[in-house]
Parts: structure tokens; C-alpha cells; sequence
């Protein structure tokens, strides 16, 4: 067993605990809605998956702490079982945060002998399933962030996260159209690492010429969609958004405080002023597709996203190797199994939790590091898309309905978890990620 399989895995659940470090005791049961989950049980949850899918099928010695704990912490793997029902997570006091974290102590030691058992006959098929656990961790931290902010928004006392010292404003060039040709194209993952069964098979598409914006949307620039009446238009709006915009009467994205002079919006580091230049956020589908129309562009297609951002990826990897790129760097972003993409200017490893404003210079910006970014694709399989067998496949497969796809990743996204192939989905109607807008258009 490859002694860095163990070492992502014991990072990956340290840096899970440690995000939970600023919290009170009382924060660790906070839920807002039914959409959201608790601290508690993210940190819950994600051993379970490790119980569940390795050690109670490759360790025929391991006990669990709490049978209850298979039902309680179960998401929605009917292949499983019973799961306790979503909306009333925050009603479970038991088991306490103390018997929460010794159950992931007591996982951790069980997942750290299972790896280190060189004689194991399964040990690539625990070796692989480990890194799906890891993958699908680092997802639940990405998740305990954007709940964690929900829950605590809606506190008349707009508490903090974590403090941390303002990003200043700066100017924000005029946004730059890139020309992309188009053609029929490879789409999907393409490498020897790791990825989700969704980006997968790779396969042909073709895609029309178009053009992309260099950045995100800004707040400025929404402000103006505002200004216009653009939450007064019906016409600009899916029959579902405009009945939506009337039924949560949204007048604009979630977390903006106020729309006077001194406007100011809520984050994980407090209520802060509403910079001009920082990318618009937490805006849904439909609000992302309304801007769109009013700005007489559209939102770009999943697979325009990935043939832009791949081709940026390749500028890069072409730079670098010009530039003899420093070795050191490269050993460490392959011993994480992954590489660190064009356009990240943030991540969840920054400290830093918001949205930053463009970088100057050309080609594509704000890919991954600020906002996920809303395409107009439905969330479907790909031609020969097949699940894995078993409660796993039950992972994206069945969610594969009436949701879209957001590609790139956002300020609280893993850096080594990004790339131009990976899929991420929700419904429309969604606005508690930190989603955002990219801009496309047809050429002419």
C-alpha cells in the first residue's frame, strides 16, 4: 500500500477538524434549512463513508462504535439502508460533538491499520476506494462552508467565521471576449489520476465557434442588471425563475445587505463592504440566466466551459515546460495526484473566503478559485456512461434529473480537486454556493 495513500488520507480528515477549530460548541448543530447540513454531521457523515464502503468490506475485525451510527449518518445510499431523515439533522444532540470526533478517532486508527496491511489482497481495490473517500471529504469540506455561512447568516447578530484582513478593492478591466473555433471535440477526463464516474467516458462533441468572457461577472455589473428592473422583467426570465423570483421574492443575490452607498454584504469573515470589482456570488441558475439575456449574451454550455478552460490548462503545462518549471513544485502536486489549473487566484486552502476580484493581464481568469460557474447544460450522462455496481454508483448516477451543471470551483474549493473535466451540479432554484457568472456568446 502506497504510504501516500495514507498520508492524503490522514490530511484530508485533519484539515476536516481543523476548519471546525473557529467554531462555538453550539455552531456544531446549526440548520438552517433542510438543504443544509451540520457541522457535526459533515464531520459524521464522511467517517461514515470510510466505515461503510471500506472498512466493514475489507476488515473483517473491525467493530463499529454505535450501530445507530449506520442509519443516522447514512446521506442517501438506499442500497445501504435506512437513512434518518435530511431536514432534522440538527435535531440530533446525540451523539455529542466529544462522541462525533472520538468516532472519527476510532475510524482513523482502523483506516490506518487496513492501509499499512501490505498483505492484503485487496489492496489496490482499498487503495482506489480510499481515494474516492478523500475526494468525496474534500466535497463535504467544500459543503461545510457554504452551510456553515447560511446558518450563521441568518443570525440578526451576523456572526463571524473567521476574521481575517480585508481584500481591497481594485479596478476591473472591461470584461475581453477569447474566440474559441469550436469543433468537434474530446470531452471528459483524460489522465491516469483520479476523477468522479460523471466525468466519465471521454467521448466526442461537437461544439459550435463561440466566445467567452476573460472574468466573471461583478458586483457592479449585477448592480446595474438591478438598476434596470431586472428583477421587474419578466421577460427576462424562465417561466420556472420568474415564478421563483415571485415566490421568494428575491430583489437580489443572497447575502447582499443593502443597495445604498454604503452596501455591504455578508461573508464568513463578517458583514463586509460590497466591493464593486469582486465577482457577483451565491446567485441562482436562473438569476445567472436572466443576467445573462439582459446583458445580451448567454451562459456558456458545459462543454464550451471545457474545451476554454482545457485549452488554458494546455497554455500552462506548455509554459511551464518552457520554463523548466521547479521540480520540487511538480513532485509535490503529483504526490497529491493532481495539478493546480489556469486561473486559480484562491481556494480553501488560501484562508481567505470570498470571492476575489479579476487579476489583471489576458486569457481566461476566475477559473477556479472564486465562484463555480453556471452553463446552461442539463446534468446528464455522458454516451456510455455507466455507474459503479453497488450502493457506490448511487454517488452521481441517480441524481442525473432536473439539475445543472456549474463547472470550475469556487473560493472554498481544494485546489487539487479542480479541473477542466469536473462536474459539478445543482438545481437552479440553488443559490447557497458560492455560484457565479461566466459570460458566452456566438460569434458576430
Amino acid at each position: 500500500m502506497s504510504e501516500s495513500v495514507l498520508q492524503l488520507y490522514q490530511q484530508t480528515r485533519d484539515q476536516s477538524v481543523s476548519f471546525c477549530a473557529p467554531l462555538e460548541r453550539e455552531d456544531y448543530s446549526l440548520q438552517a434549512e433542510a438543504f443544509v447540513s451540520p457541522p457535526k454531521w459533515h464531520l459524521a457523515h464522511t467517517t461514515w463513508f470510510f466505515e461503510t464502503f471500506l472498512l466493514k468490506i475489507f476488515d473483517r475485525n473491525y467493530v463499529t462504535p454505535n450501530d445507530c451510527y449506520e442509519v443516522l449518518f447514512n446521506s442517501y445510499y438506499n442500497g445501504i439502508g435506512e437513512q434518518f431523515p435530511r431536514p432534522k439533522r440538527g435535531l440530533l444532540s446525540r451523539p455529542t460533538v466529544a462522541q462525533v470526533l472520538d468516532y472519527r478517532l476510532h475510524v482513523d486508527r482502523a483506516m490506518a491499520a487496513l492501509l499499512a496491511d501490505k498483505s492484503h489482497p485487496e489492496r489496490d481495490a482499498i487503495a482506489a476506494r480510499t481515494i474516492l473517500g478523500v475526494e468525496h471529504e474534500r466535497q463535504h469540506q467544500e459543503l461545510f462552508f457554504t452551510d456553515i455561512k447560511y446558518s450563521l447568516a441568518i443570525n440578526p447578530m451576523a456572526p463571524t467565521y473567521i476574521d481575517v484582513p480585508n481584500i481591497d478593492d481594485t479596478q476591473t478591466a472591461p470584461p475581453a471576449w477569447q474566440h474559441y473555433a469550436g469543433g468537434l471535440q474530446e470531452m471528459g477526463f483524460s489522465g491516469s489520476n483520479f476523477c468522479f464516474d460523471n466525468e466519465l467516458p471521454r467521448h466526442k462533441s461537437y461544439v459550435a465557434a463561440f466566445e467567452l468572457c476573460d472574468r466573471l461577472v461583478t458586483n457592479a455589473e449585477y448592480q446595474q442588471f438591478i438598476d434596470d428592473g431586472g428583477y421587474q422583467r419578466p421577460e427576462l426570465w424562465l417561466a420556472d425563475g420568474w415564478a421563483t423570483v415571485q415566490t421568494e421574492a428575491w430583489r437580489a443575490p443572497l447575502y447582499w445587505l443593502s443597495d445604498d452607498e454604503n452596501a455591504t454584504e455578508y461573508t464568513l469573515h463578517g458583514p463586509r463592504p460590497r466591493h464593486a470589482a469582486t465577482p457577483v456570488t451565491h446567485v441562482s441558475g436562473y438569476e445567472a440566466d436572466a443576467y445573462a439575456r439582459w446583458a445580451n449574451a448567454r451562459l456558456p454550455t458545459e462543454f464550451e466551459w471545457e474545451l476554454a478552460a482545457a485549452d488554458a490548462a494546455a497554455a500552462d503545462a506548455a509554459a511551464a515546460d518552457a520554463a523548466a518549471a521547479d521540480a520540487a513544485a511538480a513532485d509535490a502536486a503529483a504526490a497529491d495526484g493532481k495539478e493546480a489549473f489556469s486561473g486559480n487566484s484562491g481556494g480553501v486552502d488560501t484562508g481567505y473566503y470570498h470571492p476575489r476580484p479579476a487579476a489583471t493581464g489576458t486569457g481566461l481568469k476566475q477559473l477556479y478559485g472564486d465562484c463555480w460557474q453556471w452553463t446552461q447544460s442539463a446534468y446528464g450522462p455522458y454516451p456510455g456512461y455507466k455507474p459503479s455496481p453497488g450502493a457506490i454508483g448511487e454517488y452521481n448516477g441517480k441524481f442525473m434529473s432536473n439539475q445543472w451543471v456549474l463547472r470550475g470551483g469556487s473560493c472554498v474549493s481544494k485546489a487539487q480537486q479542480v479541473r477542466p473535466s469536473y462536474r459539478n451540479f445543482f438545481y437552479p432554484q440553488d443559490r447557497w454556493q458560492f455560484s457565479g457568472i461566466r459570460l458566452a456568446r456566438d460569434p458576430g
